[in-house]
C-alpha cells in the first residue's frame, strides 16, 4: 500500500490506542514510527493540510517561546496581535510574559513593533462609520488585546454594524464570549466555520475530510499539545471500541482514509463496521 500524505493521519489515530496494540498494527500494516518533527516543518504541513485560521490561536495558547514566532510570520496574522506577540503577551493559562526566541525562524525580519493608525474618528467611532467590508477591516486593524472588553462594552451600549462585527470576528485573537454576543444563529455559526474560526472539538466532529483534519491533529502533538487532549478526549473512546487491536479494521481504516469523504467519527465507524460485517 502506498501511504503517500495519509500516513500522519494513522500515526495519530494510533498514538489513541494501547502501545502493545499499536505495534501490533503497525507490524500488520507495515508502517514505523511517525517520525520526529521540528516545528517549522510541523507549521508548513498544517499549512499544506488546510487547517483552519484558528489552529495559529491554539498554537499561541501554549505560550511556547519556540512557536510564537512561527505565528508571528504566518501570513494571516494581524499587527496588533503581531504587537502582542512581540510585547511577550501570555495567550494561555500562565501570567508570564513571554519575549520572542532568540532564534526566530526568519532572522532578517524585523522585529519592531509596529505602529497601526487610528482614524479620525477612535477606534470605536472607526468601527461605527464602516459601511464596507474593506473599511471595517481597516477599522478593526487598531483592535489590541487591551480593547476587546471596550469593543464588547461599546456594542452592548449600541450594537456595532454588521459589517464591523464580523471583521472582528474574524480575527483570531477576538474572544469566544465577543463573538457569541455579535451573534449566535446557526447561519452565523456556518459562516464562521467557512472562515475558519472554530472550536477543536468542532473541527474534529464535523469537518471534512479526514485525512486532512487527522494531519492536522497528528502535527498538533508538536505544536498545540493541551488543546490536542480535547481531541483526544473525544476520539480515543471511539477508536478503541472501533478499531482497538484489529489489524483488519485498521487495514480497512488505511484503505478509506484518503478518499473517505465524511467525518473522522463516520470514518472510524465505518470501518469497524466493514471489519466486523467481514467476518
Amino acid at each position: 500500500m502506498t501511504w503517500g500524505n495519509n500516513l500522519p493521519g494513522v500515526h495519530f489515530l494510533l498514538s489513541l490506542v494501547e502501545p502493545g496494540d499499536a505495534a501490533v498494527v503497525r507490524r500488520r500494516l507495515g508502517i514505523g514510527k511517525p517520525e520526529r518533527h521540528v516545528y517549522s516543518r510541523a507549521a508548513q504541513e498544517l499549512q499544506r493540510l488546510g487547517a483552519p485560521r484558528s489552529v495559529w490561536l491554539w498554537v499561541l495558547e501554549e505560550d511556547e517561546p519556540r512557536t510564537r514566532g512561527l505565528v508571528f510570520h504566518h501570513s494571516g496574522t494581524p499587527d496588533a496581535l503581531k504587537n502582542d506577540i512581540l510585547r511577550g503577551r501570555p495567550f494561555g493559562r500562565g501570567e508570564t510574559w513571554l519575549p520572542m526566541a532568540e532564534h526566530c525562524v526568519d532572522a532578517f525580519c524585523s522585529h519592531e513593533t509596529r505602529e497601526i493608525p487610528v482614524g479620525p474618528n477612535g477606534m470605536i467611532g472607526e468601527l461605527r462609520a464602516a459601511r464596507t467590508m474593506g473599511t471595517a477591516r481597516i477599522a478593526v486593524r487598531s483592535v489590541t488585546s487591551e480593547d476587546w472588553a471596550e469593543v464588547a462594552a461599546a456594542d452592548e451600549a449600541e450594537p456595532l454594524p454588521g459589517y464591523a462585527r464580523w471583521a472582528l470576528t474574524e480575527r483570531i485573537d477576538c474572544p469566544a464570549r465577543v463573538r457569541t454576543q455579535f451573534g449566535s444563529h446557526p447561519k452565523f455559526a456556518h459562516r464562521l466555520r467557512q472562515a475558519g474560526i472554530v472550536e477543536l472539538v468542532q473541527y474534529v466532529e464535523t469537518t471534512r475530510p479526514p485525512h486532512a483534519v487527522l494531519g492536522v491533529l497528528h502535527f498538533g502533538r508538536l505544536l498545540f499539545p493541551r488543546r490536542l487532549e480535547e481531541a483526544v478526549a473525544v476520539l480515543s473512546p471511539l477508536v478503541r471500541s472501533e478499531l482497538g487491536a484489529d489489524p483488519d479494521a485498521w487495514a480497512v481504516l488505511a484503505q478509506l482514509l484518503p478518499t473517505f469523504a465524511g467525518t473522522v467519527p463516520e470514518l472510524v465507524r465505518t470501518s469497524g463496521a466493514i471489519a466486523h460485517a467481514g467476518r
